[in-house]
């Protein structure tokens, strides 16, 4: 794995951690690669010095997400990236997810990928029922320092 200092259009400053320096190219150009405190796409690499080896945790794998130093800052990258892509490719219905979901799983209305907000009530319902949902991760927002 290859960690990148990272920058967006805004100027924001983030790591990345890649299978290999084509790995990263194209995740870049394909818009998978987005800024953690705006969203942004245009991501390029930042000037870096040449990181040492230093092994993992003692305790942690190669390759486990807490073994690396910026794991909750990797997470939270790949949560605005699949926020960014629920945005981009599926009809948001608000406060009538439940209903909609249960119109398209009943073949009421074409099947379309949706998304919005629903009760744990309504969404415990909509498992029972057979309709597929999946809950989405709450990107927290950026703080201030």
């Amino acid at each position: 794995m290859i960690r990148y200092a990272l920058l967006c259009e805004h100027e924001h400053e983030f790591d990345g951690w890649f299978p290999s320096s084509a790995g990263f190219e194209a995740q870049a150009a394909s818009g998978d690669v987005v800024c953690p405190v705006c969203g942004s796409a245009e991501v390029r690499k930042a000037l870096m010095a040449p990181g040492l080896g230093r092994g993992t945790k003692k305790g942690a794998k190669r390759g486990d997400i807490s073994a690396t130093p910026d794991a909750a800052q990797k997470m939270n990258m790949m949560m605005l990236a699949l926020k960014k892509h629920v945005e981009e490719n599926c009809d948001y219905v608000g406060d009538k997810f439940a209903e909609e979901a249960r119109r398209i799983h009943y073949g009421e209305t074409d099947h379309r990928d949706i998304y919005g907000e629903a009760t744990l009530a309504e969404a415990r319902d909509l498992i029972d029922e057979g309709v597929e949902v999946a809950p989405l991760p709450v990107v927290p927002p950026a703080r201030a320092n």
